[in-house]
């Protein structure tokens, strides 16, 4: 699963990449750094502490991924 948001901060959109099948749970910030994480849980961690809705373009889509996010840390699915 992958969200785009985009941020005031930056040209590119942020990335959110959880891909079961690879193992890959990253983020690439609108300023092309990123993160890189273990497991789902420690994403979702990361991205509740220092990503907030005010800092997207299009807050709804920030909280939309929110939703999804807990969903999957839930019940471990899209």
């Amino acid at each position: 699963m992958e969200f785009s948001l985009d941020s005031f901060d930056g040209a590119l959109p942020v990335e959110i990449t959880i891909d079961e099948d690879n193992g890959r749970y990253m983020i690439r910030k609108s300023d092309t750094s990123g993160e890189f994480f273990n497991t789902p849980k420690e994403l979702i961690e990361w991205i509740k502490k220092h990503f907030h809705e005010e800092e997207f373009c299009q807050p709804q889509q920030f909280r939309f991924m929110l939703k999804k996010l807990d969903e999957y840390d839930v019940n471990g699915v899209f």
